[in-house]
């Protein structure tokens, strides 16, 4: 009872005062050591929860009913000018510099409605998890995913459908929108 409170008071500072510029639905959890940060913005939608040492550091926005495991990170293609012409990479201009005009500005990350990411997972900026997709331990998302389907591997690929049939895929849906 004692630590429910205690983890309950954590996520009220976390989204309250931390990360008050943020954007987050109801019912957010955050493990320990969860770094958020974003150019413009960062949109989590309800019942979300993200695990312990994960990142995210690119504009992104997150649906409902997602589970991000442990050791996923969100990160940017372009989060440093690599074409800069005599200047080393660790020297060039960088997506958290103020006057900074290249590449990845505007691009956002979505994470639809009732997604799993595993643990260990890298997705990339720019690119769309489609609803009630599961990506695969480990996995390196570096494109578009289609709804409702297991990703896995790097780069990822489909691995299979969610749901053995279509009639269970659409049990699935019709069951989701009667708890809305």
């Amino acid at each position: 009872m004692f630590k429910k409170m205690i983890t309950k008071l954590r996520d009220y500072y976390l989204v309250n005062f931390k990360w008050n510029k943020y954007k987050f639905g109801k019912n957010f959890h955050a493990g320990r050591n969860v770094v958020l940060w974003a150019k413009n913005s960062i949109e989590i939608g309800d019942n979300c929860y993200i695990g312990r040492n994960s990142q995210i550091e690119s504009n992104t926005k997150i649906g409902d009913n997602v589970l991000i495991a442990n050791n996923v990170a969100f990160v940017g293609k372009y989060d440093h000018n690599f074409t800069q012409i005599g200047t080393a990479i660790r020297l060039s201009s960088q997506i958290r510099d103020q006057d900074y005009n290249w590449k990845g500005l505007n691009e956002y990350t979505i994470v639809e409605d009732d997604v799993w990411i595993g643990y260990g997972s890298i997705i990339m900026s720019g690119i769309k998890i489609k609803a009630g997709t599961i990506i695969a331990a480990g996995s390196v998302v570096t494109k578009d995913t289609d709804e409702y389907c297991i990703y896995g591997g790097n780069p990822s690929k489909k691995i299979k459908n969610r749901f053995e049939s279509f009639e269970d895929l659409e049990k699935h849906k019709i069951s989701l929108k009667a708890r809305k």
